[in-house]
């Protein structure tokens, strides 16, 4: 009997899907700690300028809705470069020219792209104002986002180079890239917002330099970590750089901007709705944007984990081997829904505290604020497991290259369903910024539910084969 038993739990620990947990959860750990400490330099700027004034909080939201609309479009290739290595490596574990050209061909991507999206970081007061956002927001959010449009070029290197470092089974190298920039951040936001060590207190402007700062910081860190990485030193990636690859150059682009563009129609509904917020009141738009920076924290947890179920499903899907590429999937969805039910009972128990981080509770300047959080913060709750399986989903079938498709499921969830009912509920039916919550968490649930769909489908057509 005792034997038995003991037999019993060597196979269980020896488990293909017990295997599986351990090799997503030791790639997803440092991934989630590196997306964390990247919305840790956010979330510095947002208690910076919220200690400033609720207007220069407002204004760098704007701002950031202008950056971050321009980052995704040349986010796209970048996040090609995972699935793209992934595959080369399930075929081939040593093809180092292969994963050199596609890295390489990622750069010459975001070289290119970089160059008009700057350019139009320039005219975020024109295009803000076009949107019917406030004069005076509008030009708050131009002071900051114009000085940050220096580091688009710097953010998306460092993205390429992440993206390698990931798909080598290397995150650990990103995450100590941003555990430092968080110190760089922090020490540069409170020298030039406030005028500290020296510098000029120059607020706004000061916020978007120092951000820009960081970007360039954490690009030109992460190749000091490449250089002394030996598994990331062997494949020298910028050995003939000039060489151009156009098949692995088609195919950044070719997966890269339905990969940008399903990023694009969720993170443009969110900034719609910023926008939304904004013609409501300055007190709505801060608390909007509080509200998010909340469950943007929390949802790092499950992108961490969607993009470990990238590198896993790709290099399944690369060897081909189909029992493996559904088990990748469904273990790390099973994870990532999991997480997000105790992250959304503690945003429903404790939205009245979550918010008082954000402003001092005892200025009654706040109490609308304030308020006004609390209540979307409720709302948040709701939707955060459909958020975290929407994303995990996304990164599987990615995983599997199928890019199209997942485009236009985000597309149809976010504004055929999202969109209208935020501007119904929101403007039209005169509920404001519950309204426009309400919507968000309807869109998200659609595409949590179709994407995870998708996957199964697709899952369940190839496992059904022979392995």
């Amino acid at each position: 009997m005792t034997d038995m038993t003991q037999t019993e739990t060597m196979e269980f620990k020896t488990s293909p899907w017990v295997t599986e947990v351990r090799e997503l959860m030791k790639l997803a750990l440092p991934l989630i700690a590196t997306q964390l400490a990247q919305m840790a330099i956010l979330t510095t700027d947002v208690i910076m300028l919220g200690r400033l004034s609720k207007e220069a909080l407002a204004g760098a939201a704007l701002g950031n809705t202008v950056f971050y609309f321009a980052w995704l479009f040349g986010l796209g290739p970048t996040a090609a470069i995972s699935p793209m290595i992934a595959h080369i490596l399930g075929a081939k574990p040593r093809d180092k020219a292969g994963v050199r050209a596609a890295t390489r061909m990622g750069f010459w991507a975001i070289i290119l792209l970089s160059v008009p999206l700057t350019a139009f970081l320039f005219f975020a007061k024109d295009v803000l104002i076009l949107l019917q956002q406030k004069p005076e927001l509008a030009e708050a959010a131009s002071h900051f986002v114009q000085p940050l449009g220096f580091g688009m070029i710097f953010s998306l290197g460092f993205q390429v180079l992440r993206s390698y470092a990931t798909a080598l089974e290397k995150p650990n190298s990103a995450l100590w890239v941003m555990l430092a920039a968080i110190l760089f951040n922090a020490a540069a936001d409170y020298a030039l917002i406030f005028g500290h060590f020296g510098f000029p207190k120059l607020g706004l402007v000061g916020s978007g330099i120092a951000s820009a700062s960081s970007y360039a910081f954490s690009f030109f860190a992460m190749l000091v970590v490449v250089f002394l990485t030996p598994k990331l030193r062997e494949y020298r990636i910028f050995r003939r750089f000039w060489r151009w690859d156009w098949p692995k150059f088609i195919e950044v682009f070719r997966l890269g901007m339905p990969i940008g563009m399903t990023m694009l129609f969720e993170a443009a509904l969110f900034n719609s709705s910023m926008l939304i917020m904004g013609t409501f009141s300055t007190a709505a738009l801060a608390a909007h944007q509080v509200a998010l920076n909340v469950p943007s924290l929390t949802f790092m947890v499950p992108l961490g984990i969607a993009m470990a179920a990238t590198v896993r499903v790709g290099l399944f899907a690369g060897a081909e081997d189909r029992h493996g590429v559904r088990r990748a999937g469904l273990t790390a969805l099973t994870i990532g829904g999991g997480f997000m039910i105790f992250t959304a009972l503690f945003l429903a128990l404790f939205p009245r505290q979550i918010a008082g981080l954000y402003f001092a509770a005892d200025d009654r300047a706040n109490a609308d604020v304030l308020a006004l959080a609390i209540t979307y913060l409720r709302i948040a709750a709701a939707f955060q497991v459909f958020d975290g399986v929407q994303v995990v989903a996304s990164f599987a079938l990615r995983g599997l290259k199928d890019a199209r498709m997942p485009m236009w499921i985000a597309g149809a969830s976010y504004w055929l369903i999202g969109f209208p009912l935020c501007l119904g509920l929101g403007v039209w039916a005169h509920w404001q910024g519950i309204g426009v919550w309400i919507g968000l968490a309807f869109a998200l649930m659609t595409a949590a539910i179709l994407l995870s769909w998708r996957f199964v489908a697709l899952s369940r057509l190839t496992a059904a084969e022979p392995a």
